[in-house]
């Protein structure tokens, strides 16, 4: 399933997340502007990837894709596997609805019991009294706690993650780790991060984006040596 029950590409039945030959431009004033350039990616039941790039590299584009929140042009994913929206996305909250309204309407799309989640989303979120606010009120981190929380409630085999935690404070990013990487231990997860030592204690794999182009490397510690150094070269024009 795409992003909150969106339909999904048929299933091949496959347990993996494939991504083949995916290509993706967004029109500008001087003509279409490739971001993503005959992509392959496959991840498999239990694997954790990184994706590593510059900024504006493509890679949120990428994790959106996988998520089901855009379509490539040409190419296609392949879900054998059931896949998260980002985590901490937003985009799909209906701004004139409260948070428990949103919160409500996510649940019964994908058959979780609102009534059993209350609980959880309203400690997890910590919104308190905001949570009866249009969500049109929240500052953006304040729907990306509600995203996560309510993300938290539904149970996927692969997870996206796009640099959630530079989302709230050290008790929100301490409950994210715990949630995600204790108790789903054996879940897939494709990770787009920064941080390097957090790729390191997270991902089995990585994978960069240059120019459009994703390159896997044998190890995750050749993969950031290799994102290092192009960062570091000169540009040249």
């Amino acid at each position: 399933m795409g992003l909150f029950g969106a339909p999904a590409i048929p299933q091949l039945g496959l347990s993996t997340l494939c991504l083949r030959d995916v290509w993706k431009s967004y029109p500008t004033k001087r003509g279409a502007n490739p971001v993503l350039r005959g992509v392959n990616l496959e991840l498999r039941r239990g694997e954790k990837i990184a994706i590593l790039g510059g900024n504006g590299a493509g890679k949120s584009t990428l994790i959106r894709i996988a998520g089901g929140i855009e379509r490539p042009n040409r190419g296609y994913v392949h879900l054998g596997l059931r896949v998260s929206w980002p985590l901490a996305f937003s985009g799909a909250f209906q701004g004139s609805l409260t948070g428990w309204d949103n919160a409500r309407f996510i649940c019964r799309v994908h058959g979780q019991d609102f009534a059993t989640a209350q609980d959880f989303i309203a400690d997890f979120s910590a919104l308190g009294r905001y949570l009866d606010e249009p969500v049109k009120s929240y500052s953006s981190g304040m729907r990306a706690r509600l995203a996560f929380a309510v993300s938290m409630m539904i149970e996927f085999d692969v997870y996206l993650l796009d640099e959630v935690f530079a989302v709230g404070d050290a008790r929100f990013q301490a409950r994210c780790h715990e949630e995600l990487f204790v108790r789903r231990a054996d879940r897939a997860f494709l990770i787009v991060s920064h941080d390097a030592g957090y790729v390191r204690d997270h991902c089995d794999r990585a994978a960069v984006l240059r120019d459009g182009t994703l390159t896997e490397y044998a190890c995750v510690a050749e993969a950031q040596d290799a994102h290092h150094a192009h960062m570091a070269a000169p540009i040249t024009t």
